[in-house]
């Protein structure tokens, strides 16, 4: 389960931007996880609440947003909404497609006291 990690890695994030910042708490943390960034959003929540605790984002709530996955066929430049990494184009049947929307994970947004 690397969402575990990958909360501990938030943590720092938010711990150096409350230093950077002088902000003393986290009300709420907004993260996009791409449906193709291979995070289950389901541990990350699990694992948010278990490793906050002791840091400024201890009280804190996850929102979690999953904007669809986007590529351009390099073939005919068709941009398009796919449901896997190597969906071929829907117009003409090339691929893979170039990725430009979906594969990201990272903080959107933090609600700071």
């Amino acid at each position: 389960m690397h969402e575990i990690s990958l909360c501990e890695n938030i943590r720092e994030i938010i711990e150096e931007q409350a230093k950077r910042d002088g902000f003393s708490r986290v009300n709420r943390v907004w993260l996009e996880v791409g449906p193709l960034s291979c995070v289950e959003p389901d541990a990350l929540r699990f694992g948010f609440d278990v490793v906050m605790r002791g840091s400024v984002a201890e009280e804190a709530s996850v929102e979690i947003t999953t904007p669809p996955a986007k590529a351009r066929c390099l073939a005919c430049q068709t941009t398009a909404t796919i449901g896997q990494r190597y969906d071929p184009c829907p117009t003409c049947g090339a691929g893979p497609m170039e990725i430009i929307q979906g594969d990201a994970f990272k903080i959107s947004k933090l609600e700071v006291v």
